[in-house]
């Protein structure tokens, strides 16, 4: 594979782009509309590795999916609750939202049904979530290791029953939940406690009520409650899926560290992705933000200074991490990132990559089981990334490359699993 060399920007940037749509979004919407009475249409929506994956898995259950991608539509016909296959096996690759949302469909089967993935998804904890559904009355098993997949599943569905989850690995086990709850023989209640990425379970919640099924909601400190009355059906409709927020993330950082200032288009305050928020740390950073429903425009410190660094909590948008990680090497001092321990189970431990790699560019990085801290050097030497199979990695280290000659990206095709055509878009602003 050959290595992908980012070329400078010449000049402050002065431009507007557009995102693809949200991988999120389009994982949550493809499940529930799976599970809906009628057919469903989702524009907007994103083809990417780990959409297909989530489309591939859903086909293997007897769903028939029509798709578009140069529409960028999804036409899924529902099956009313009543998964067609009783007997299927599900290669889930290295999407989490894949293989954790459809282990809790697949407990609404009839049948047996067998999830797995790549070597690094064996790698990737799901014990949580297979304890929760058991409590549920589904049966679950390993053909492995326990606690990591493969998994399979004896669906026949879930009882009314209370789930306690504390500090899950990933909030994508508790979405998982709530979205298969309304299919339940009773009402489901779950209560999560500690750390979590809070703002994907109300993006969850959100598209479970856009579809027709309802969520009781409550906080208390840091105790989440939820309440899925049941039985209650998804409804087939039109859904437009809004461009992604984590992959937006990269262009909103931009201007940090090249100057001017970027508008991301048809996204804005109004959005359901908690992600949008990176912003706010920009701004903390010294950036200027101009918000408004459908845009979103960061500017470069008007005094031409450099950013600043700073201490932030990105427990709730931890995606974003990677990318205020590389800005923070153009700081003017160190920036520390914390609660962010999940981010050692995702598509690589991506704490360890991102010291690898920030060390490579001259940084001093320190590194706990849930932070990370980051030096900056007085000027970045040239390097080439490593990208650990891991999207966000090649994209985040990119920017590096906006200030620095000879950034070079180990395996751009890995931009492949959220962001296909993630270069051609990024330099595409500044050429």
């Amino acid at each position: 594979m050959k290595p992908k060399r980012i070329r400078p920007a010449s000049k402050p940037l002065d431009c507007s782009v557009r995102i693809p749509g949200s991988k999120s979004l389009t994982n949550r919407a493809l499940p529930i509309a799976a599970l809906a009475d009628g057919p469903s249409t989702l524009t907007g929506a994103l083809f990417s590795d780990d959409t297909e994956l989530m489309m591939a898995c859903l086909q293997s259950l007897g769903i028939r999916i029509d798709a578009d991608i140069d529409a960028c539509t999804i036409c899924v016909h529902g099956c009313g609750g009543n998964i067609p296959a009783s007997r299927a096996e599900l290669f889930c690759g290295n999407s989490g939202t894949t293989i954790r949302f459809c282990t809790a469909l697949c407990t609404l089967g009839q049948g047996q049904y067998t999830l797995d993935g790549n070597d690094r998804m064996r790698q990737r904890p799901i014990g949580d979530l297979v304890d929760a559904l058991r409590v549920a009355g589904a049966v679950v098993g390993y053909e492995g290791e326990d606690g990591y997949p493969p998994v399979v599943v004896r669906g026949g569905g879930m009882r009314s029953t209370s789930i306690a989850l504390h500090s899950p690995p990933s909030s994508q086990y508790v979405s998982a939940i709530l979205m298969a709850a309304p299919y339940a023989k009773g009402d489901m209640f779950v209560e999560v406690t500690g750390a979590i990425s809070a703002p994907y379970l109300s993006m969850t919640t959100k598209t479970m009520e856009a579809f027709g099924a309802s969520t009781i909601t409550s906080v208390k400190g840091s105790t989440l409650r939820y309440v899925v009355p049941a039985p209650q059906r998804y409804a087939g409709r039109a859904f437009a899926i809004e461009p992604d927020a984590s992959n937006a993330s990269y262009f909103f950082a931009a201007p940090a560290i090249a100057g001017g200032r970027v508008t991301v288009e048809n996204i804005g305050t109004q959005s359901v992705q908690g992600d949008i928020l990176f912003v706010d740390a920009l701004e903390q950073m010294g950036c200027e933000v101009t918000r408004s429903a459908n845009a979103i425009t960061v500017s470069a410190p008007t005094d031409g200074s450099r950013v600043r660094g700073i201490d932030i909590d990105l427990n709730a948008m931890p995606d974003t991490a990677q990318t205020l990680a590389v800005v923070a090497l153009f700081a003017d001092g160190p920036t520390s990132i914390r609660n962010v321990a999940n981010l050692r189970v995702k598509e690589t431990d991506r704490l360890t990559a991102l010291s690898n790699e920030l060390s490579k560019l001259g940084a001093k990085v320190e590194v706990t089981q849930d932070s990370i801290t980051i030096h900056p050097p007085k000027t970045l030497q040239p390097a080439t990334i490593c990208t650990y199979d891991d999207h966000r990695m090649a994209m985040s280290f990119a920017l590096a490359g906006l200030k620095t000659e000879g950034i070079e990206i180990e395996d751009p095709t890995c931009v492949n699993k959220t962001f296909p055509d993630f270069f051609d878009r990024f330099e595409a602003m500044y050429e």
